[in-house]
């Protein structure tokens, strides 16, 4: 492995941690020694890391992250992140110093992607295509791979099919229609009437204002519901599907109460958690390179701003993804 120090940095690099759980207050910075990779890592300089809702609810002490760690604070969160390949260790043959990655990282218990260096397993890493900055490309692998993984592996979208995906302007939503989309599937999507221009301009066929308009007024025989949001809404949507139609409900927390009420009606509903899967982020990637696909971003905050950043996703109402621009000033 070459020397893992880099010459733009001396030793050292700043992270984000918090030591305890709580509100956006609780993120501070801290500087530490840039770690080594270890045999089958890669050391990364970050310039983009972006943040998922995982992110604020684990800070809260919220959810299945949240229980792994709450013995192990202080902790650097992000789950998303990309840059350039610093250092690899010994038997990492696919990358090299020099390249441009991007990965869904630390996922569950490690995280760390919210600093200016980050080590990964090199099988977490997909290669930047180069129709994408650093920095936006920081905030894809997360959202797209639930968005995928929920559409293709869980629900088996196919093309012809018709397709509900609540709060279809966020991170995830933005992305699951584009791909729907892509697939050839007939794509619905809920949002504010805020979003429609920006939804219709990605091609979706039908925006449902949630504000103003039930999605069981709208919708019957579908074949996938997306549901981002679910609690009642998520419950709603299984009187939109049909008799072999299928309901993939992502927040954890509404999750089995929602598959609960879809037996009820004879119906079937799934929850699921996304994984790291490099297979899938470089289909997404040539997406990206063929124009197919496009990433978001609502705003980017530099690092020192991280509580800023997670009061405004705590909100609720980003368009697309927010990410940090974690490359110093």
């Amino acid at each position: 492995m070459e020397n893992t120090v880099d010459p733009n940095a001396g030793n050292a690099m700043r992270h984000v941690v918090y030591d305890r759980f709580g509100d956006a207050d609780v993120l501070r910075m801290e500087s530490s020694a840039i770690p080594e990779p270890g045999a089958e890592e890669v050391l990364f300089r970050v310039a983009g890391a972006g943040l998922n809702p995982i992110d604020w609810k684990t800070r809260k002490g919220l959810g299945f992250v949240a229980r792994q760690i709450e013995s192990d604070l202080p902790w650097t969160p992000g789950f998303d992140a990309a840059g350039e390949v610093i250092a690899v260790g010994r038997d990492v043959t696919t990358l090299a110093p020099g390249d441009r990655v991007m990965g869904m990282v630390g996922f569950p218990t490690r995280g760390g992607g919210y600093s200016e260096y980050a080590v990964a397993r090199a099988d977490e890493l997909a290669i930047v295509p180069e129709e994408l900055d650093l920095v936006t490309a920081g905030a894809l692998p997360l959202a797209a791979l639930t968005a995928w993984q929920a559409l293709f592996e869980v629900a088996e979208l196919d093309a012809g099919q018709k397709v509900l995906i609540h709060a279809g302007a966020g991170g995830v939503g933005h992305f699951a229609v584009q791909f729907a989309l892509e697939r050839g599937a007939h794509v619905i999507a809920t949002a504010s009437a805020g979003n429609r221009d920006f939804l219709a301009a990605l091609g979706v066929h039908e925006v449902i204002d949630y504000h103003t308009t039930d999605v069981v007024d709208e919708c019957y025989g579908l074949d996938v519901v997306l549901d981002l949001v679910g609690g009642e809404a998520g419950k709603r949507s299984l009187h939109t599907l049909s008799e072999h139609g299928v309901l993939v409900t992502i927040p954890t927390v509404t999750a089995d109460e929602i598959i609960t009420a879809a037996e009820a009606l004879g119906l079937r509903a799934h929850g699921m958690t996304v994984r790291p899967d490099v297979f899938h982020l470089d289909e997404i990637a040539e997406l990206i390179e063929d124009g197919d696909v496009r990433v978001h971003i609502d705003e980017t905050f530099p690092l020192e701003k991280v509580a800023d950043a997670h009061r405004l996703l705590e909100g609720g109402h980003v368009r697309g993804k927010l990410v940090l621009d974690c490359r110093g000033s």
